[in-house]
């Protein structure tokens, strides 16, 4: 159920976890033989969505709270889920739609904090394809995707939400290409992407680019937590305070990024130097203040949860419920 929004990147899973330093370019000096050593896998390549890390880990904060932390990017065939279950690493980043039938599964998972409060799940067209802002406009569009169940269901949901006829779109699977160009080649019509990153892309090098955001939606669609942080219970029960730190650490990233956008971009871009800088400071600039709207970053409520979990079941994506018990928990965040 993973949506190409937090693809898995192909690399090998060894070698991923062995050399995370050259994956991510977060060389660090020597160890310090004070610090306690933590891995946390990133959901897809550095972005902005992850700003908040990269500044923690530019300016030392997770040093400051006694944490040699290691970023590495997912290897194939294996993601962060799997990975933190595994103890393979300490922590890693996820969404909802991953953890719940990780659960399910019987995986030792679960949600510490939210990126982002609110969903930034996009569908981007352009101009012409018939693509509108009106959900209903999806009736007699092709879709672009991964063929996965949850954009099948979002697709349907909002097509009728918008007085459409759910049969009317056509659903076919691109995998992780580059949307833009698919669209431009008349691929597909609407293809689903983060508002702050793809679909800002697309807007910087075209005026024709039409955003239908999912979040306008959330009397049909519920809202869900995508990207979140992970991590294993059974092992964060045995040391509760690497968790506590490790979220103390990140939290003051975000909250100096959320103050300060530029210096959020230029950590990203220290630590990996690859990304474009033109982007990465447009969507730092368009995260940050999202990444704490809705109050202190990373908590998530409760009826968020229990909705996104309650809307799998009747999609027939999960069983029942039970996945939801243990999945989430702020305790672990920092208390003010």
């Amino acid at each position: 159920m993973t949506l190409r929004t937090s693809p898995t990147r192909l690399a090998g899973p060894a070698t991923a976890l062995a050399a995370a330093l050259l994956l991510t370019g977060c060389a660090a000096a020597d160890t310090d033989t004070d610090l306690q050593p933590a891995t946390l896998m990133l959901n897809w390549t550095p972005n902005a969505h992850h700003a908040g890390i990269y500044y923690a880990q530019e300016h030392g904060l997770y040093e400051a709270a006694g944490i040699d932390l290691q970023i590495i990017e997912p290897g194939d065939g294996i993601g962060a889920e799997a990975a933190v279950a595994e103890g393979q690493v300490e922590f890693g980043i996820s969404q909802a739609e991953s953890v719940l039938p990780a659960r399910a599964a019987g995986m030792d998972v679960a949600a510490i904090a939210t990126l982002l409060p609110v969903n930034d799940s996009v569908l981007m067209g352009l101009q012409g394809s018939g693509l509108t802002f009106d959900a209903g406009s999806l009736a007699g569009l092709t879709y672009g995707g991964y063929g996965g169940a949850l954009e099948t269901e979002i697709m349907s949901e909002l097509t009728s939400c918008g007085g459409g006829n759910p049969d009317d779109v056509e659903f076919i699977e691109i995998g992780n290409v580059d949307y833009l160009a698919g669209l431009e080649q008349d691929r597909f019509d609407v293809t689903w992407v983060f508002g702050g990153w793809d679909a800002l892309r697309a807007q910087t090098e075209r005026d024709d680019v039409v955003i239908l955001s999912m979040a306008e939606y959330e009397s049909c669609i519920p809202n869900w937590y995508t990207p979140i942080i992970v991590g294993s219970p059974k092992l964060m029960d045995q040391d509760p305070e690497l968790a506590e730190a490790f979220l103390a650490a990140t939290s003051s990233g975000y909250d100096a990024v959320v103050a300060d956008p530029a210096a959020g971009a230029a950590a990203l871009l220290a630590g990996a130097p690859e990304l474009e800088q033109g982007l990465v400071e447009s969507a730092v600039a368009y995260y940050a203040p999202r990444f704490t709207e809705q109050g202190k970053f990373g908590e998530m409520e409760e009826q968020v949860w229990q909705r996104f979990t309650d809307f799998l079941v009747q999609a027939e994506m999960l069983d029942d419920a039970k996945a939801l018990d243990g999945a989430w928990t702020n305790d672990y965040l920092p208390a003010e």
